[in-house]
């Protein structure tokens, strides 16, 4: 068997990158903006090459050299499609979605894998996704979405992440999700040595009070602030377990620290919530920029997952499975993406067989508006027309809006 290839693209700190190289791949290329993530790839493996800037900048790196690779993978950037922002999706700056996507028709990778924030799953983003199926299905590639729990992957943490995987369609057949394995382990379970490692003689209790799996942890950016465990919600369910989520300890607590004390958690306790083993993968910079690397990383457990799923594809193991229809995700965009004409929402009613009621296509026209470029018009009978018009995320393009943002906010973002 020979050694499978992936170039990571906006690979962070490296938590897909370890659980994929678990799973069996080799990194021919890892390209990350943020220097101190990209450091800390370095600091754990010398021998990868890892380019630093922005990954869509041709003289960072040119993909035209790494076609045929077996994987494409990458976690593009989350703030266009998150709940706690403004849910911009084309619209944002930063979106990176649509313009990896067509990097499959650069690249031609056996397979893909995307991740991002549960906020893409939602029916704001139904035509998003649906461009995205249907731009893969063109470039010869089977794709579906899926929303994963980190907890059903062996690592203590709520943390949905929704993946997308598109595979050649000759390897297709042969990949299947991976199946759940409930984590076991609470908080308290998982932490303990390390609350107790600087002498606290009351961390065993501490671990009982800390009795269910974390929430979801968030790195947060360099727009905001600094270290700590995430909104008031959050902040809420640790204080139920006896943790401080106002920031990041240096240390765990000394001797004769009170028994019922609520302590911080350290860097390295946050990296082990992720999955990670903290005394085998270093983190490069200070306590702040550590902990944004980690709290922003893909669970490796959760990649090595699904990496597994994908190497066991690209070497067709096992027998292939019968290919079901792909899920559609926005029914109006499907119709008016086909259309030689302007519609009204009864044509529109008519061509999908009554799969929605007219004011659900309404809905998806109103979620179409704000991704695409939508042509209103009116009909001989004075009806309302809808055309469907351009995509307007980033894929490329030398006037994108992208490029005059990323030039004056290069040191925000993140």
């Amino acid at each position: 068997m020979t050694s499978l290839r992936v170039v990571e693209i906006c690979a962070g700190a490296g938590g897909q990158a370890l659980g994929l190289e678990l799973a069996g791949f080799d990194h021919a290329l890892a390209v990350e903006l943020d220097p101190k993530a990209a450091e800390t790839l370095k600091l754990n493996r010398p021998d990868w090459e890892v380019r630093v800037g922005d990954v869509a900048d041709p003289e960072v790196w040119d993909p035209t050299k790494f076609r045929d690779i077996d994987l494409l993978a990458g976690g593009v950037p989350c703030p266009p499609f998150s709940i706690a922002g403004k849910q911009l999706g084309a619209n944002d700056e930063r979106d990176l979605f649509a313009w990896a996507v067509e990097l499959c028709g650069i690249m031609r990778p056996r397979a893909l894998m995307l991740e991002n924030v549960r906020g893409l799953s939602a029916p704001r983003f139904s035509a998003y996704r649906q461009h995205v199926l249907d731009r893969l299905n063109e470039l010869g590639y089977v794709a579906d979405w899926r929303l994963l729990q980190a907890s059903d992957f062996d690592v203590p943490q709520l943390r949905p992440r929704f993946v997308l995987v598109a595979l050649s369609k000759d390897d297709a057949p042969y990949f299947s999700w991976p199946e759940a394995t409930p984590v076991q382990r609470t908080v308290g379970e998982e932490l303990v040595d390390l609350m107790a490692s600087n002498g606290w003689e009351h961390a065993e209790h501490w671990a009982s009070r800390a009795d269910r799996i974390a929430p979801t942890i968030v790195g947060g950016s360099k727009k905001h602030g600094g270290a700590d465990l995430g909104p008031t919600r959050a902040k809420r369910a640790w204080a139920e377990m006896g943790v401080d989520g106002l920031g990041v300890a240096d240390e765990p607590p000394p001797a004769g620290t009170p028994k019922g004390y609520n302590p911080k958690l350290t860097v390295e306790m946050v990296a082990r919530l992720q999955g990670w083993d903290e005394k085998k993968w270093l983190f490069a910079g200070r306590k702040t920029s550590k902990y944004r690397q980690v709290g922003n990383a893909f669970p490796p457990p959760v990649a090595k997952a699904i990496g597994r799923q994908i190497v066991a594809a690209l070497n067709h193991e096992g027998e292939p499975r019968l290919q079901t229809e792909t899920a559609t995700h926005n029914e109006v965009y499907r119709v008016l993406r086909g259309a030689d004409a302007p519609l009204t929402t009864d044509q529109i009613y008519e061509r999908i067989n009554g799969a929605l009621t007219r004011e659900e296509i309404k809905i998806q026209l109103k979620h179409l508006t704000r991704d695409f470029d939508m042509h209103e018009g009116e009909s001989a009978s004075g009806e309302a027309t809808y055309r469907l018009g351009t995509f307007r995320a980033f894929i490329g393009q030398d006037d994108h809006i992208r490029h005059e943002y990323l030039t004056q906010m290069r040191s925000k973002v993140s």
